[in-house]
C-alpha cells in the first residue's frame, strides 16, 4: 500500500500580499510558514511532500526551503506553468494569472500514484487536521477510490483582522460528508462575527461557526483522470480569459452534485492562521 503524500500548493506570488511570501520568513529564528506545516506533517506521519512551485521560483525556492526539508523529508518538485494545457487549446492573449489550485495539483499528475494530501503553502492549519488527514488517507484502497476527505475549520477561526479573505463555506450532513462548498470571496470580520463585503461596502451576514474549506483536502489517485477530463471541459468553456480559475472547491462541488465522490469532513478545532496581507505578519 502506498503511503500518503504530502502536497504543497507554493506556486502562487501571493498578489494582495506582495512578493513571494511562501518563503518570507515570520519568527526571529528564520522559519517560515511551510516549516510549521511541514513539521506537523512529519508528526503525523507523512514522509514525503511534493512541491508545486513555478519553474522561474526553482532556485530560490530550494535555496529557501528544500535544502532544508531534504534533510527530514523525501522531497519532489512539480511545476504550475500556463503552457501546461491540453492539446487543441492556446494561452489565451494577455494570461498571467496561474490556472488555479485544481490544474495546480493536476500539475503533480506524473509524482503521485497513491492517496496524498494537499495543502497552501502559506497557511498554518495546526496538527490535529494533520493526524485526521493521515488516519483517513492510510485506509485507501482501490475498492475505496473516490472517497476523499477534507479538513472543516470553523469560519471565525480562519479570518483576518486585515481585510476581506475567500473561504470555501461548506455544509455538511449527518454523516458528516460535505454535500456543498460554495467559493466566496471578500468575507470580513464583523463585530457579529463574520460578513460578505460587496464591492459597494455593504455586508451580508454569514454564519460564524460554519464549516469552511481551507484547500486541505485529502485525495485518491484516481482524482488525476477527473482533473485532466474536467481542466479540458473548463477551457472549452472559459468565458473570462485573463482570469477564469480552475478550483478544488469548484471541482469537488461539481462531484459531489454528480454522486462521483463522497468527501468526508474532518473537523479541526484548531485555529488558522495565514499571512494573507503584509499586516497580518506579527500576529
Amino acid at each position: 500500500m502506498k503511503k500518503p503524500v504530502l502536497v504543497i500548493m507554493a506556486a502562487g506570488m501571493g498578489s494582495r500580499y506582495g512578493g513571494l511570501k511562501q518563503i518570507d520568513p515570520i519568527d526571529k529564528e528564520g522559519h517560515i510558514i511551510m516549516d510549521f506545516s511541514i513539521y506537523d506533517a512529519k508528526r503525523a506521519g507523512f514522509e514525503k511532500v511534493v512541491f508545486i512551485i513555478k519553474k522561474e521560483n526553482e532556485t530560490d525556492f530550494k535555496e529557501a526551503v528544500g535544502k532544508r526539508i531534504e534533510k527530514v523529508m523525501d522531497v519532489a518538485y512539480v511545476y504550475q506553468e500556463l503552457t501546461n494545457i491540453p492539446d487543441g487549446f492556446e494561452i489565451p492573449k494577455d494570461r498571467v494569472k496561474p490556472w488555479g489550485t485544481a490544474h495546480a495539483v493536476l500539475s503533480a499528475i506524473d509524482e503521485i500514484d497513491g492517496p496524498f494530501a494537499v495543502i497552501n503553502a502559506d497557511d498554518y492549519y495546526g496538527k490535529e487536521a494533520f493526524v485526521k488527514l493521515h488516519g483517513f488517507l492510510e485506509k485507501y484502497t482501490p475498492e475505496k477510490a473516490n472517497e476523499f476527505c477534507m479538513a472543516g475549520f470553523i469560519l471565525k477561526n480562519t479570518l483576518s483582522e486585515n481585510g476581506g479573505v475567500t473561504r470555501g463555506i461548506c455544509s455538511v450532513n449527518e454523516q458528516g460528508h460535505l454535500t456543498k462548498v460554495t467559493e466566496t470571496k471578500n468575507i470580513v470580520k464583523t463585530a457579529e462575527g463574520a460578513a460578505v463585503q460587496a464591492e459597494d461596502g455593504s455586508l451580508t451576514a454569514v454564519q460564524a461557526h460554519c464549516p469552511v474549506s481551507m484547500n486541505m483536502w485529502g485525495f485518491t489517485p484516481e482524482i488525476f483522470g477527473i482533473l485532466e477530463k474536467g481542466f479540458a471541459e473548463f477551457l472549452g468553456a472559459l468565458k473570462d480569459q485573463t482570469k477564469g480559475e480552475y478550483l478544488i472547491p469548484t471541482v469537488v462541488d461539481q462531484l459531489i452534485q454528480t454522486g462521483v465522490c463522497n468527501v468526508t469532513v474532518l473537523e479541526s478545532r484548531d485555529k488558522w492562521f495565514g499571512v494573507t496581507y503584509k499586516e497580518d505578519k506579527p500576529l
